[in-house]
């Protein structure tokens, strides 16, 4: 099995680390294929790098996609998601999606931390546009910039392990999700010191991928999933186009 990683913004940095925690938890045999966002920003921290970042996932996706037998989007904003879903013929996963989804099985009353309070409305649209809204009981934005950076993680850890303990305190929270692809791996640090389950989308996504691949569902004929129309593209890379071009 093949599993395409896919970073849609341009950090390395986050990359390798997504890359290594994700090898870690898939089956034996599985190889994970992660590439990294040719344009954007380093870190996306706004609606408009954001935006940006939707186009540089959809442009990985048609570069690397071939020959994989799924993908995960490693951006906790689940970037082009729904449009990765109609474009491709295999399974996508999102890792916030796979994260919330995880929770739900885990406990009644989910908390979630994120780092950068500025993106909290953006999380918060994510999860309700998913279904999930009455199932978060709480939010933290931890205003730090600590887990982007070698070397920072002690602070990072620190400040993740209050935040979670503080859901779990204030607002009955009995799962904790830790929002963000720089987060993968990090729960088996923290769990000891949080009374609840403490998980992150990146191990969940790839989990969920292989159990995808394994269903083997089709390929939707008919709705909003269903395999692009040929149809002209002016001035999107040759891949990207090409999904056009070769829809049936």
């Amino acid at each position: 099995m093949r599993i395409l990683l896919i970073n849609a913004n341009t950090s390395d940095f986050v990359t390798q680390k997504v890359a290594s925690a994700a090898r870690e938890v898939v089956s034996p045999g599985t190889e994970v294929v992660a590439v990294t966002g040719e344009f954007g920003a380093n870190v996306i921290a706004t609606r408009t790098e954001l935006a940006i970042a939707n186009h540089a996932c959809l442009d990985l996706l048609a570069k690397h996609a071939e020959g994989c037998d799924a993908a995960v989007i490693a951006v906790s904003y689940d970037v082009a998601l729904w449009a990765a879903r109609e474009m491709l013929d295999i399974p996508v996963i999102g890792i916030t999606e796979a994260a919330l989804l995880t929770a739900c099985q885990l406990g009644t009353r989910i908390g979630v931390v994120m780092f950068g309070p500025r993106v909290l409305p953006v999380y918060q649209e994510l999860a309700a546009s998913y279904g999930f809204a009455s199932r978060i009981a709480g939010w933290r934005g931890v205003d730090t910039s600590a887990p982007y950076a070698a070397g920072n993680q002690d602070e990072a850890d620190r400040l993740a392990i209050a935040a979670a303990n503080s859901l779990v305190e204030q607002e009955g929270c009995e799962v904790v999700v830790l929002a963000g692809a720089v987060m993968a791996g990090v729960p088996q640090r923290l769990q000891a010191q949080v009374p609840v389950p403490v998980i992150e989308g990146v191990s969940c996504a790839m989990l969920q991928a292989e159990s995808l691949v394994r269903l083997n569902p089709i390929k939707p004929r008919v709705g909003s999933l269903a395999a692009l129309p040929a149809r002209a593209q002016v001035g999107l890379s040759d891949a990207l186009a090409a999904r056009f071009k070769d829809a049936p």
